[in-house]
């Protein structure tokens, strides 16, 4: 209806449609005002194929960064296998060698450095303004990102080390920030003392827009806040004491003392008042703690990488040619990886667990223990998302679950939550989609917060939904998509946006049975079903083994460094066959996907989850990923079913039913978003196609919904939502959670 309406009054929306419910009413409004001024469409040029030449001869020397670490890892392997005297062919190398190898390529600082020289060395000289997509400065930005992606600059967030990251980088931090999101490699942030950035906050400062790459600026001032998951652009200014709260989108200046909320972010009213009035004194033997708590994190996977290199060690034995060490371990690779993976799942429990304890509502220094407690288990609960991913939306997803301390009722469907599990309650038959976020943790003032959070009897949470400390996603009712869940809500109420606003909904009649009450030959049918999960993994394993077994046979016959020079070409061989394998499990388990609507207790849903786990366990980590922006990427996504047109700049592999996506050329689709063809709601999986018309944008963050198009030439800007079956109209701007026409945005010049 409201995109029938566009095809007249391009500026209508959706809110339109709430605040003018009556037909006579919304006819009176919508004649009232002002004609639009004639369409003209936007010219946007396809990505040069100069750049994507670039960008694939690049591959190989970014990937002996990632291929150096693997040849560490190896040389620790050979120096332990010839101490034993297991294996009599493998090559070794001094142990000072190998001491100095993990100290640059494998240790935070070493891996900071390696990010902090590359991005100084490429962006000199860059200042914030537009520049051509695909040209020189693009091409430098998007090398300083991949040098920092491949190096995993990312495990630094948080750690009490990520101030001294920034500055590195060129950023002016204050005196006793609380940073807990990594800071843009261009430098070009400034945070004033004592503020507050809460995690997934987006900072880059830049995006592409088209055939344009906007650069800009943020400012963050002293003793201000900033919620998690929010986006500032190039050219944002949060004043000194102002507050956004979590899920906000900035692009101008935030007066100090005010609070905004929203996409794009208004004024809500003052800054609260509800933090202690006093900020609490800075422990230094806090801030050690923290950085022991980093180096005990990383030492969780690694313990489970150990036992199963252990086993395959075993295997190996006394093998006496590359060949047959490599056949031994391949066929201890399952139960390497079974071992592994559920040691890895015991460390994790044992340590929330231990976590979790004397954890209770209130405000605390965030350096002090529950301080401490309560970082230290949603970094541990965020990686374990990855690590363990075919845990998560199956059977076993309640169960892991509860081991780790939430309150879950029976007959729950949960998918990838990050939450505090001491402090939250899911209620039975409750549905919480992909990426959702529940009861974590609040910034402000050198105080964190933390409270309750619950998700009701039946109620859904859409993806990427957040129910923040002390709120409730009411019994029956839901919270779409990028929403945030509100202070409060009635039983029965939907709610959509950020704020959320309150939603009308007819729900979905369906078959119990094949929604919330399943009989048993249905759950044996799917437990069976998702233990086929365990097959990503274990490829994935066999991937590593490919890696490692290339890495040895360069050394033995060309010498470690030969091996150290061409150590990219097998990091991308490796990519290539994960991204192929990946592709053919998705056609031999469902096919060529079509718009229509599947129960949750179908065969389609289920093959689909393990088709999903070989994009997630197999080809994110080898490929995707490392593929952000490059036309690698676009192949790929052609191959699983995508339509994609010439010089395509993607850099998101979330196209969830490739199948049902159809991207025109030159069409930008930027981070961190998700092109969303299925909704889940009433446990019923609707899919339908995506349309992005050639030259046309979709900001970092955001999500288009299915059924939903964008004409040529216009741009959706970031962290917006386009809703179900909307059009967004030729040549137009447009933003906001759900999006409204984009009258003033703020290009950089």
């Amino acid at each position: 209806f409201v995109s029938a309406l566009r095809e007249r009054f391009a500026e209508t929306t959706v809110a339109d449609i709430y605040d003018y419910p009556r037909i006579g009413s919304l006819a009176d409004e919508l004649d009232a005002r002002t004609p639009d001024e004639p369409v003209v469409t936007r010219q946007v040029l396809p990505t040069p194929r100069r750049s994507q030449i670039a960008q694939t001869l690049l591959g190989i020397p970014l990937h002996v960064l990632v291929g150096t670490r693997w040849l560490v890892y190896l040389a620790i392997a050979n120096n332990l296998l010839a101490v034993w005297g297991a294996s009599v062919f493998v090559p070794t190398v001094s142990w000072w060698v190998v001491a100095a190898g993990f100290v640059l390529f494998v240790t935070p600082p070493g891996k900071m450095a390696i990010s902090v020289i590359a991005a100084r060395m490429l962006l000199l000289g860059l200042k914030p303004g537009n520049y051509p997509r695909g040209g020189s400065v693009h091409l430098r930005l998007w090398l300083a990102e991949q040098v920092a992606l491949l190096v995993d600059a990312a495990s630094l967030s948080g750690a009490p080390w990520i101030s001294y990251y920034a500055r590195a980088l060129g950023a002016q931090i204050g005196r006793d920030v609380d940073l807990h999101t990594l800071p843009p490699v261009t430098g070009m942030l400034s945070i004033g003392s004592q503020a507050a950035i809460e995690p997934e906050t987006d900072l880059a400062g830049y995006w592409v827009d088209g055939d344009v790459l906007r650069i800009g600026h943020v400012h963050i001032g002293a003793d201000s806040k900033i919620g998690s998951r929010s986006t500032l652009l190039g050219g944002a200014h949060i004043g000194n004491g102002a507050q956004l709260e979590p899920g906000a989108a900035v692009s101008e200046a935030v007066p100090a003392g005010e609070r905004w909320a929203g996409s794009p972010a208004t004024r809500v009213g003052s800054a609260k008042e509800s933090w202690p009035a006093e900020r609490p004194a800075n422990s230094r033997r806090w801030l050690a703690l923290f950085a022991a708590g980093s180096i005990a994190m990383t030492g969780i996977p690694a313990l489970a990488i150990g036992l199963g290199a252990l086993l395959l060690g075993v295997a190996i034995g006394d093998a006496s040619t590359l060949g047959v060490a490599l056949l031994r371990a391949a066929l201890m690779m399952p139960l390497a990886v079974v071992a592994g993976g559920v040691f890895y799942a015991l460390l994790v429990i044992a340590s929330v667990r231990a976590l979790g304890v004397s954890l209770r509502e209130g405000y605390y220094p965030v350096r002090s223990r529950i301080g401490w407690q309560v970082w230290m288990t949603e970094r541990l609960l965020d990686g374990s998302r990855d690590v363990l991913f075919p845990v998560f939306a199956s059977l076993f997803t309640p169960v892991w679950l509860r081991l780790l301390g939430a309150k879950v009722g029976p007959g729950v469907e949960a998918s990838t939550v990050l939450l505090i599990p001491a402090l939250t309650t899911i209620a039975p038959d409750a549905f919480l989609a992909d990426d959702t976020m529940v009861a974590c943790y609040e910034l402000g003032g050198g105080w964190l917060h933390i409270a309750p959070a619950k998700v009701g009897r039946r109620a859904f949470l859409g993806n990427s939904g957040m129910a923040g400390p002390g709120r409730t996603v009411p019994r029956n009712g839901l919270v779409a998509v990028l929403s945030s869940t509100p202070r409060k809500a009635k039983r029965g109420s939907s709610w959509l946006g950020n704020p959320a606003t309150r939603l009308r909904r007819t729900v979905t009649d369906a078959d119990e049975a094949r929604t919330f009450d399943p009989p048993v030959r249905l759950k044996v049918a799917r437990a069976l079903w998702e233990l086929l999960r365990l097959v990503p993994a274990v490829v994935a394993g066999w991937v590593a083994l490919g890696v490692l077994g290339g890495l040895e046979w360069l050394w033995l016959d060309l010498g470690l460094g030969w091996a150290v020079a061409l150590s990219g070409v097998v990091l991308l061989a490796a990519g290539a066959t994960a991204a192929l394998v990946t592709t053919v499990a998705k056609w031999v388990l469902v096919g060529r996907i079509a718009a229509t609507e599947h129960p949750l207790w179908s065969s389609f849903i289920w093959r689909n989850e393990v088709s999903d786990s070989f994009v997630e366990i197999v080809a994110r980590p080898w490929f995707a990923a490392k593929a952000a922006g490059t036309p690698a990427l676009a192949v790929w996504l052609r191959t699983l079913g995508a339509k994609i047109g010439r010089g395509v700049w993607c850099e998101s592999y979330w196209l969830p039913e490739a199948d049902l996506v159809n991207l025109g050329d030159g069409v930008t689709v930027n981070r961190g978003c998700v092109v969303q063809t299925h909704l889940f709601h009433d446990r019923i999986m609707q899919l339908d196609t995506v349309t992005m018309a050639s030259g046309s944008t979709l900001g970092p963050h955001s999500v288009i919904l299915p059924a939903a198009s964008v004409d040529e030439g216009s741009t959706v800007g970031p962290a917006s939502l386009v809703m179900r079956g909307e059009r967004v109209p030729t040549g137009s701007l447009w933003s906001g959670n759900p999006i409204s026409p984009w009258h003033s945005p703020p290009w950089n010049s």
